[in-house]
């Protein structure tokens, strides 16, 4: 935790998440290129808080702090098989692409702006 959250990039922001009882649900990473125009967003949900919002809310969180901050664009990649975060960023408003070095991966991109959903 200590390594996440005091990183002395700039253009790598972390971000927790924790239950009402203090327990860590989940973990994000917004790693943006150097002129802070796009960003690659990462997040991990524990097992047993997965299908509850915690990944809508969480993605929706790091957008707006993404385009509060002047990121334009955001992306993530992800496997084939993860066909519920897929999904779920389709309906934030991201465009899914077909990894063309790898077919098992699709590349997801949302340009920010005016409407950002959640």
């Amino acid at each position: 935790l200590v390594a996440m959250t005091r990183s002395d990039d700039p253009h790598v922001h972390n971000f927790l998440a924790f239950s009402t009882d203090g327990m860590l649900i989940a973990v994000a990473t917004l790693a943006a290129d150097p002129a802070d125009r796009r960003g690659e967003v990462a997040i991990c949900i524990r097992e047993d808080r997965k299908h509850l919002g915690v990944s809508w809310e969480f993605l929706g969180y790091v957008a707006r702090y993404a385009d509060d901050h002047g990121i334009e664009t955001i992306e993530s990649i992800e496997s084939r098989e993860n066909r519920a975060a897929i999904e779920l960023e389709r309906e934030m408003g991201f465009i899914v692409t077909t990894d063309p070095d790898d077919p098992t991966l699709v590349l997801v991109q949302r340009k920010l702006g005016a409407s950002l959903p959640g």
